[in-house]
C-alpha cells in the first residue's frame, strides 16, 4: 500500500511539473507547441526522480537501513518471490488430499515472512536461514515430491522415497513456522509488555476508584 500511495505522490508531482513547464515555455517564453512539450517531458521527468530519491531516502531513514544493505536485502527478496513461486506450483502439483492442508499451511506462512520483510526489510536479519537454507530445502524438495508423486507406477521404492519425503515437507513446514515466530519475536515481547502496562494501569484505576468510593461513603 505504501508503495502504490508513494507512486501516486510521484506521478501527480511529475504531472504538475509537466504542466507547469509548458505552460511557462509556451505562454510566457514563447516556445513552440513541440518545444513546450519536450521541456515538459523533461521537467516531468526530472520531478519524477527526484521525488522518488527523496522518498527512497526517507524509507532508509525509516527502515534505519543503509543503501547498500536495502540492496541487498531488495535483491535477496527478488531472488525470493521466484523461489517462492517455484514453491507454490511444486506444491500445487500434488494432488493428494491428505497433503493438501499442509501444502496450504506452508505457503501461508512462507508468504507471511516475505510480506514481512517486503514491509519491513529490517527483518530480513532476522529469517536470514528461512531465506539462505529453509526456503532452498522446501523448493528442492517440493519439487522432487511433485515429480515422484506424478509418476503412473509407484515402485516399492518410490513409495517409500514419497513417504520419507512427506516427512521431510512436514519438517520443513514446522521449521519455518519457527522461523515466523522468530522474526516476530521483538513484536510479541513488546506487545506483551505493553499488555503488563495495561492491565496494572487498569488494577491501579480499579483500586483509586475503590479507595475513592470508600472515603465519599
Amino acid at each position: 500500500m505504501k508503495s502504490i500511495i508513494q507512486f501516486f505522490i510521484r506521478s501527480a508531482t511529475a504531472f504538475t511539473a509537466s504542466a507547469s513547464t509548458w505552460g511557462i515555455a509556451f505562454f510566457a517564453l514563447g516556445q513552440t507547441f513541440l518545444m513546450s512539450s519536450t521541456f515538459a517531458l523533461i521537467g516531468g521527468g526530472a520531478a519524477y526522480i527526484g521525488v522518488k530519491q527523496i522518498q527512497h531516502h526517507q524509507n532508509l531513514r525509516q527502515y534505519g537501513l543503509t543503501r547498500r544493505e536495502y540492496k541487498y536485502i531488495e535483491k535477496s527478496l527478488k531472488e525470493a518471490r521466484q523461489k517462492i513461486s517455484r514453491l507454490q506450483k511444486a506444491l500445487w502439483r500434488v494432488r493428494s488430499i491428505d497433503q493438501a492442508k499442509l501444502n496450504i499451511e506452508i505457503l501461508r506462512t512462507v508468504k507471511k515472512i516475505y510480506a514481512n520483510t517486503k514491509k519491513d526489510p529490517k527483518r530480513f536479519y532476522k529469517a536470514e536461514n528461512f531465506y539462505y537454507k529453509h526456503l532452498d530445502s522446501l523448493v528442492e524438495i517440493a519439487e522432487k515430491y511433485a515429480f515422484l508423486s506424478s509418476q503412473p507406477v509407484k515402485t516399492k521404492d518410490i513409495s517409500e522415497s514419497l513417504r520419507d519425503t512427506r516427512i521431510t515437507i512436514y519438517k520443513l513446514g514446522e521449521t519455518t513456522k519457527k522461523d515466523l515466530y522468530d522474526m516476530l519475536d521483538d513484536d510479541i515481547d513488546t506487545l506483551q509488555f505493553e499488555l503488563d502496562v495495561a492491565k496494572r494501569s487498569i488494577q491501579s484505576n480499579k483500586r483509586l476508584t475503590k479507595n475513592n468510593n470508600g472515603r465519599t461513603t
